[in-house]
């Protein structure tokens, strides 16, 4: 099974964990968020990040969510994680991208659940009301 880390912004990766849980089950054990706030140093952050990844480094595969490019979550995990073997990093994380992961961790590689996890979150954002008038056409 691929094992998943959200590291976001305040709470915003709990929250995330919480939603894609009431739609797709409660996930038991491989999913952890990680909160970077300026209540922790970055120094604490990163222990708990390295920790984390120790924790949940499976022979089947770890996905980082970050949520944002060059951000800080994205700044603490991309030197803990980059040469790290069946370990990826995924910026941008939305609820449409831990749905599919949730749902897909034990029928995929890491690879293959990499790639839909990145279709199916850049897929989840539009202009709703251009893409229901398109489709009314």
């Amino acid at each position: 099974m691929i094992n998943f880390i959200v590291v976001t912004h305040g709470e915003f990766g709990a929250y995330l964990v919480e939603a894609a849980e009431a739609i797709v089950g409660r996930q038991a054990a491989g999913v952890r968020s990680l909160s970077v706030s300026a209540r922790h140093s970055l120094g604490e952050t990163r222990g708990r990040l390295e920790k984390t990844v120790r924790d949940l480094a499976d022979s089947d595969g770890l996905i980082v969510f970050t949520d944002m490019q060059a951000g800080t979550p994205v700044n603490l995990a991309f030197p803990v994680v980059k040469d790290k073997a069946k370990t990826e990093l995924v910026s941008g994380v939305n609820l449409a991208m831990l749905v599919t992961a949730f749902n897909h961790r034990s029928d995929m590689t890491l690879a293959e659940l990499r790639d839909k996890v990145l279709k199916n979150g850049r897929g989840a954002v539009c202009d709703f009301k251009a893409l229901v008038k398109e489709r009314s056409r």
